[in-house]
């Protein structure tokens, strides 16, 4: 896949202090939706997620934070277990992995 081309991913964080947790998490719902306590859905290019990888590097503490980003495949397989639907009052929408907004949406109900 070029590097340009648009992909959904997941970017999922463990940040060890509380202040630090809340500004990434800010930081984040600019450009990402959240989908479950420190899980966010991301979509943009491979170049796109490296500069927002970049930004998040300078918010955390490298010694003690842990931020990942995995790609989501198309299409995308979810299983859940519990509530398992979007928080209350999200909209997700994606131009590039369709079968992903259903399966959440199927979720939600």
């Amino acid at each position: 896949m070029a590097l340009n081309a648009p992909r959904a991913w997941l970017i999922c964080y463990d940040i060890a202090d509380p202040r630090r947790l809340i500004r990434l998490h800010r930081f984040l719902k600019r450009f990402a939706q959240p989908v479950q306590y420190s899980v966010f859905y991301y979509e943009g290019s491979s170049a796109q997620l490296a500069r927002c990888l970049h930004d998040i590097a300078g918010r955390i503490d490298h010694r003690e934070d842990d931020v990942r980003a995995y790609p989501i495949p198309n299409p995308a397989q979810v299983d859940t277990l519990g509530r398992g639907a979007l928080p209350d009052g999200a909209l997700l929408q994606s131009h590039e992995n369709p079968g992903l907004v259903t399966l959440l949406q199927a979720l939600a109900e």
